[in-house]
């Protein structure tokens, strides 16, 4: 028994005490980064809410635009109707280049 321990340069109090070491310090990061990864998930859940809290507001403006577009009485104001609608015929793309 006296020769199994003269063969190891270490005891194996100290590889067990630095293998528990070890395992404490990847325990602490590998919490820290669980931490980390739920913090930037709820900051990124913060700003899509509002993000879509902006495009809300952004539709109610566009909506409420175009309902006053659509029910503006043009003739009332002065606009007349075009008498002749004239197109431009378009160019075929290759001939552009």
């Amino acid at each position: 028994m006296h020769n199994l321990y003269s063969r190891f340069p270490f005891s194996l109090l100290s590889f067990c005490s630095g293998t528990v070491a070890v395992l404490a310090v990847t325990y602490i990061g590998l919490i820290a980064v669980v931490m980390s990864y739920a913090a930037l998930t709820v900051e990124f859940s913060q700003s899509v809410r509002n993000d879509e809290a902006v495009v809300a507001v952004l539709e109610k403006q566009y909506i409420t635009t175009m309902t006053h577009i659509s029910g503006t009485d043009y003739i009332a104001m002065g606009y007349i109707k075009p008498l002749v609608e004239v197109f431009v015929p378009a160019k075929n793309v290759a001939t552009l280049r």
